[in-house]
């Protein structure tokens, strides 16, 4: 299966802005007012001189999710952008209420990304999921959409995808991530509805929420690169340099606190799990008793809690299952030297690294 272009060769027109070829144009989509002070939604849309897919790239659709932004940052300043083949848009702040107050949310207290498609006459979030999608998913043939963990969590750099799908299955593994993870699609999600128009969209999950993550973004920037590449939207790299292919999982559970009281993990992001070995213990504050933690099967750690301080409950670790430890083991290495490897674009090598 390869990529639908329905835009190629048409007219691109957002807001009434027409977007001519070999033009860069900053576009300001008009969003509700917060209280009397107006309020857009700046996405940046890159066009190439030669026709090609329209793909976007969005992020902070939730507003407390960070690294997006700084992967779109550090993508638009990059050269090769100049040999794009078709239209690029970038949307580094989505959710623009959220960031505002660091929160996750909407002033409503809506998740934006449970309020696609939209509507105009809807709540705030419905408003907004309104005009993002009508305006920008819409006209795009392809999209790629960068999270990170929820708060108090962080992720491995991880795509998800349907990996019965095998189109977005070869561009997710294309980005190279560490790891590829299979994930159905949900109501009212921006995937799903996506999906549900005939717009493909890949998951990029990687970091913590309010921080930075150095090896997370730059896996994003050059992730991006990859899927580009991998469309004919870019050219190829010129020295071809073996690469491992991604840990491929259909299924994940999180391992969830069995007691109240302080936690201390003893396994790291991309851990190795076996089955019954212990990962972490829980220590009552005023007590003696220590309550062990263990992994329900074979695994790595995709995903796992950053506070100390834990309920009854509480979700801990975000496990992977796996079949060949072994394997992943070797692969986990690998992504996490090359990483931070000198890239081949000048401009990365020059960015002060993010501690």
């Amino acid at each position: 299966m390869e990529l639908k272009i329905n835009n190629a060769n048409s007219k691109l027109i957002i807001a009434n802005t027409e977007i001519l070829r070999g033009t860069r144009v900053t576009i300001n989509l008009e969003l509700p007012k917060l209280y009397n002070t107006p309020t857009n939604l700046p996405i940046r849309v890159l066009r190439g001189k030669k026709d090609g897919p329209i793909v976007f790239v969005s992020a902070a659709i939730h507003g407390d999710e960070l690294n997006g932004i700084e992967i779109i940052r550090r993508l638009r300043k990059l050269s090769i952008l100049n040999k794009l083949k078709g239209t690029l848009i970038l949307v580094p702040i989505v959710n623009v209420y959220g960031i505002m107050n660091l929160s996750r949310y909407l002033p409503d207290r809506r998740d934006l990304n449970r309020s696609f498609p939209g509507s105009i006459k809807g709540s705030l979030a419905s408003r907004v999921a309104k005009t993002f999608f009508d305006e920008v998913v819409l006209r795009c043939d392809l999209g790629i959409d960068l999270h990170t963990a929820s708060i108090h969590k962080s992720n491995l750099p991880q795509v998800r995808t349907n990996i019965d799908n095998e189109y977005t299955f070869k561009l997710a593994k294309a980005f190279g991530a560490p790891v590829v993870l299979h994930s159905e699609l949900r109501d009212g999600s921006l995937r799903g509805t996506a999906q549900d128009s005939g717009v493909p969209i890949l998951l990029y999950e990687a970091g913590e929420a309010l921080r930075f993550d150095e090896t997370s973004i730059r896996i994003g920037v050059t992730g991006i690169i990859n899927v580009l590449r991998e469309i004919q939207m870019l050219p190829a790299v010129l020295k071809k340099k073996t690469i491992k292919s991604p840990i491929i999982t259909r299924n994940s559970n999180w391992i969830r606190s069995s007691e109240s009281g302080m936690l201390r993990t003893i396994k790291a992001l991309g851990d190795i799990v076996k089955k019954d070995e212990i990962i972490a213990f829980i220590d009552e504050p005023l007590g003696d008793d220590i309550y062990e933690i263990r992994a329900t099967f074979d695994g790595v750690i995709i995903g796992k809690s950053e506070i100390p301080l834990v309920q009854e409950g509480d979700a801990i670790f975000h496990i992977a299952k796996l079949k060949n430890l072994e394997s992943a083991e070797s692969k986990l290495e690998y992504f996490n030297d090359s990483a931070m490897d000198e890239s081949e674009f000048h401009e990365l090598n020059n960015e002060e690294i993010i501690e």
